[in-house]
């Protein structure tokens, strides 16, 4: 069995005893070192050339960021940051995943309230990416090979939403997709991101200030409109309802038997409902397989699917499940999936 080198780094003693306990026990799995300082992990990490890093967001002296920029200079290791739920930590993080970190999870609190979630996602992650390692992407300037939109599909106008779901990697994928797409952008996104609580608003705001449509994260009774793009918060899933020609968002609890919230599931399945052939399904990089029951609804009432290929996602996850069970109408590379968007929706599309 190869076994999975764990680094972890921390300049809290508390939180480097606490990952550290997480991974005990865990067969394959070894922490075999740690360290407190960026420094400290940057010659470890040329030193013991660890299989996975997990790096602390905000730590005196050479913080997290800085780190990551050093290590990903020199070594092909996959590192997951370790963050704070704050605005700032959020922030941060993202500049990490912009850099090449390959994911992050969320501090476990001090209390443990919520530490066997965080340790359940850690441990799933981890072994994901060793499996992987940090691979640099594939060129995404190929052409897609997939058949091009069936004929039936030649009045573009025949669209009038979009539904894109992500996960790990999903970020960065909605970096190379959101800011792509012209201001005029005649249709309404509504958007999954699997992330912690309080990390989807500050997404949301980093997006908007990238793009020329509008990115907003979702609000109770929000109006779907063209070229408005819509986070669904973390911790609710999402609800759109038709009245009176338009359609606006609602925002519900989860009833227990989602294991995401939001999920890519409940999303395809309401747009289908409320949009029926004219919706569009997007589904990008992600472990898991969430999205496959909603978008079959969404295919089920004559909507179409555009997946991510396998070169260019993070984790080929959900991508891969939804085009195994046949769902995937065109699958391209992660920056042509707004050039296929605004074929769709009829909208001029500008690499610039």
């Amino acid at each position: 069995m190869h076994i999975i080198n764990v680094l972890v780094v921390d300049d809290s003693a508390f939180m480097r005893r606490a990952i550290t306990k997480m991974l005990e026990g865990e067969e394959g799995i070894v922490v075999c070192a740690t360290a407190r300082s960026g420094e400290e992990a940057i010659e470890k990490a040329v030193a013991l050339r660890p299989d996975i890093i997990t790096m602390d967001v905000e730590m005196p002296g050479m913080g997290g960021l800085e780190a990551v920029r050093r290590i990903i200079a020199h070594e092909r290791v996959p590192i997951i940051m370790v963050s704070a739920l704050t605005q700032q930590g959020a922030e941060t993080t993202f500049h990490a995943l912009d850099l090449g970190a390959v994911d992050f999870i969320a501090k476990p609190d001090a209390a443990y309230e919520n530490i066997q979630g965080v340790a359940r996602d850690l441990v799933a992650k981890i072994r994901t990416f060793a499996r992987r390692g940090a691979q640099p992407l594939a060129d995404r300037s190929r052409t897609s090979y997939a058949p091009s939109l069936p004929a039936r599909r030649a009045v573009a106008s025949a669209f009038e939403c979009v539904a894109i779901g992500t996960s790990t990697g999903g970020p960065v994928a909605l970096s190379h997709v959101l800011p792509r797409l012209p201001a005029n952008f005649p249709l309404p996104l509504v958007v999954v991101q699997h992330m912690p609580l309080g990390f989807t608003r500050p997404l949301a705001d980093r997006l908007n200030a990238q793009s020329k449509v509008r990115v907003v994260e979702g609000a109770q009774g929000m109006v779907l409109e063209p070229g408005l793009a819509i986070i669904v918060p973390s911790g609710r899933q999402a609800d759109l309802h038709r009245t009176h020609g338009t359609v606006e968002l609602r925002l519900v609890d989860d009833d227990g038997s989602s294991l995401h919230v939001p999920s890519v599931d409940i999303l395809a399945e309401t747009v289908a409902q409320a949009y029926r052939s004219a919706s569009v399904g997007v589904i990008l990089t992600g472990m898991g397989q969430d999205g496959v029951r909603g978008l079959r609804a969404l295919k089920d009432r004559g909507g179409y699917v555009v997946g991510q290929d396998e070169a260019t996602c993070v984790v080929y996850g959900m991508p891969r499940a939804a085009a195994r069970a046949g769902l995937v109408d065109r699958v391209v590379p992660l920056d042509e999936v707004a050039q296929v968007l605004c074929e769709l929706g009829g909208a001029d599309f500008s690499k610039s």
